[in-house]
């Protein structure tokens, strides 16, 4: 059930105890809506229920999805928490700037978090606008899926995103696009450039992939502009005809 406060996606989680506990985590400062991508040992897990000490309504509601994509399509701010910046010119975030940053924004916010063992790949970070990073020990950077996100949940309760007092918002800037308009629109481009031959030479192609997706993602797209940039597309896939 959406409440308006951000969503927790728990990417590809392998033990039910840490689900539970990440449950826990998020009560504790009023987070009640996650999202469980491909989990390991499926869902329900029996293991999730005692660590959660008391936040089974949390378990109860949250819905599972077989890929990141579908699990945040609705939403218009992805938010991807990692220590490795993998490359990728996205903006960097601290959990406190990243509490700042939800608070005015319009639309559902999601936040992911990876496994447990290897943390998210680079095609759930692709999806995301921003990402949010700790600057922990660098010689020590594991943290516990429950502690990244105690983390931040802790982060967005001081900044009163999760509380009563809602973010003000200019009710005459449009809402961005959420992340499934983005989806099609980068599918539509790819498809158009395959066409053309623009990925050449091939072994370059996967990086040129990875650079448009986040060209896409980084700027807050309305629908408007998306469907205008897919009309664009369309028209030049159209052969000429001069009249």
């Amino acid at each position: 059930m959406s409440t308006g406060k951000p969503i927790i996606v728990l990417v590809k989680p392998q033990l039910g105890e840490n689900i539970g506990k990440a449950a826990r985590a998020m009560l504790n400062f009023g987070l009640t809506e996650m999202r469980i991508v491909d989990p390991r040992d499926g869902w329900p897990n029996p293991s999730a229920g005692p660590t959660a000490a008391g936040a089974d309504s949390v378990l109860e509601e949250a819905q599972v999805f077989a890929t990141t994509a579908e699990a945040v399509a609705d939403c218009s701010h992805v938010y991807a928490t990692t220590v490795r910046k993998r490359g990728m010119t996205k903006e960097v975030l601290t959990p406190a700037e990243a509490a700042d940053d939800m608070g005015s924004a319009s639309g559902k916010c999601a936040i992911l978090f990876g496994p447990e063992r290897s943390g998210l790949e680079v095609v759930d970070v692709e999806l995301s606008r921003k990402i949010i990073t700790v600057p922990i020990n660098p010689k020590f950077g594991s943290l516990n899926l429950a502690q990244a996100v105690i983390l931040v949940a802790y982060e967005l309760s001081k900044m009163d995103t999760i509380g009563t007092v809602q973010p003000t918002v200019d009710k005459k800037k449009k809402e961005p696009a959420p992340q499934i308009e983005l989806d099609r629109f980068y599918e539509h481009l790819e498809r158009a450039l395959e066409g053309t031959g623009y990925f050449f030479p091939p072994d370059r192609a996967p990086a040129t992939k990875v650079t448009l997706r986040n060209m896409i993602t980084k700027p807050a797209w309305t629908n408007e502009e998306v469907q205008t940039w897919r009309g664009v597309i369309s028209s030049l896939e159209k052969p000429f005809v001069k009249k």
